[in-house]
């Protein structure tokens, strides 16, 4: 049973690809407005876990609960309106589109749902202000650095003002410097409009942003706060 006020939810997550199982009966929950960190070494599971979690990528078996709605029971057209709408996300390398300037990047979850170009990048741009990247809003991604289209990405990611943001390892690619300031202005943004953030990482420096660790191990997790 879900627990009160728990956004999303797992149980007994199995997700085999050929004879290796990424995922072995894995779990998983977070509240509206909490940061979770997933930590695990490479190979672990936890990249599997955040796509199963996302609905991109089917368990072969367990339940997966986001608002009181079981994502296997929703058809492909429902899971890909939630990560429109309701879910955000940031990845590793930002993933903007090369050809759209920094601020038609961010517009872009907008303009997808049907809202017109001159309100999407009114909005855009209040993302991307309140992230410091504004003044790169005519640039293209490959003249921007990499801490600077990723706080674009992060802006992308919140721009529909979603209730869940799946982070999965948003500062791999940067320096320490910048990646203090993304985790700062990612989590700051989202505990400013009660989002959850899903936090995929191997460092501990970027877990302490996180108000609680999930640590997976051979497809299996298991809730730090509750192992102490």
């Amino acid at each position: 049973m879900t627990p009160s006020g728990t956004l999303l939810s797992a149980s007994d997550l199995r997700k085999a690809y050929g004879p290796t199982n990424a995922l072995d009966g894995a779990e998983f929950s977070i509240h509206a407005g909490e940061i979770v960190a997933v930590m695990g070494p490479s190979g672990s599971g936890k990249s599997t876990l955040l796509h199963c979690l996302a609905g991109i990528v089917t368990p072969d078996s367990g339940t997966i609960t986001y608002a009181g709605r079981e994502l296997s029971a929703m058809n492909d057209a429902e899971r890909s309106a939630l990560r429109r709408g309701e879910f955000g996300f940031v990845f590793q390398f930002g993933q903007l589109v090369p050809e759209l300037t920094c601020v038609e990047n961010v517009a872009l979850p907008l303009r997808l749902t049907g809202v017109k170009r001159k309100e999407a990048e009114r909005t855009a741009l209040a993302w991307m202000e309140r992230l410091q990247v504004d003044d790169l809003r005519g640039k293209r991604p490959g003249e921007v650095s990499g801490g600077q289209g990723q706080r674009v990405a992060i802006a992308r990611s919140l721009v529909t003002s979603p209730r869940l943001i799946f982070a999965d390892e948003p500062t791999g690619a940067l320096d320490s410097l910048n990646g203090e300031l993304v985790m700062q202005l990612l989590t700051e943004a989202a505990r400013s409009t009660n989002a959850a953030v899903v936090l995929v990482t191997h460092e501990t420096r970027v877990a302490a942003y996180s108000d609680r660790e999930i640590v997976v191990r051979d497809g299996k997790s298991r809730d730090m706060e509750r192992a102490i």
